[in-house]
């Protein structure tokens, strides 16, 4: 049986570039504040160097996972970021959506090893006025620049970690 290591640079055409390509997933639920979220991240990656941007729209937090693995396995990505908002909806479901999700991203990081970045943020308290419209319309501009900072600073890591064994 044949099977591609896709950990192997002469396998990953992610590894033989020189820009960065990136995809974002992000959740439609909350498209105003969880857009905010992406387009930080967009901008501040742009902002700090050459990078390919592909963003992708899913319905929910939910289905972040699956799009993200089959993202990390095309190996057309270098890395993979997730936006989000998942909010108690009052059936305390949000908490199981939540778990589910992260520990999603983590699998698929840790079985494709492309990195996978979590915005995918679940607040104690959100209610739809424009107090917490408002805080969190700026709170996930923070949010998404704080994923592509952390997206820029493993990509270099990992390119560290591949130089020495190289």
């Amino acid at each position: 049986m044949n099977q591609t290591n896709l950990h192997s640079p002469s396998a990953n055409p992610a590894a033989k570039r020189t820009t960065p390509r990136v995809a974002i997933v992000s959740a439609s639920w909350h498209a105003d504040l969880v857009g905010r979220c992406r387009e930080a991240a967009i901008q501040e990656l742009e902002a700090t160097g050459p990078v390919q941007v592909d963003a992708f729209d899913v319905p929910g937090a939910f289905e972040i996972p699956l799009h993200a693995m089959k993202l990390a396995q095309s190996g057309q990505f270098d890395a993979v970021l997730a936006c989000a908002l998942v909010v108690d909806g009052g059936i305390y479901r949000h908490d199981f959506v939540a778990h589910a999700v992260i520990d999603g991203l983590m699998r698929v990081q840790l079985d494709t090893g492309v990195p996978v970045f979590s915005a995918v943020l679940t607040p104690l308290a959100f209610h739809e006025h424009a107090t917490h419209h408002g805080f969190f319309h700026e709170h996930l501009a923070v949010k998404g620049k704080e994923l592509a900072s952390a997206c820029r600073a493993t990509l270099a890591a990992l390119r560290k970690l591949e130089a020495l064994s190289g």
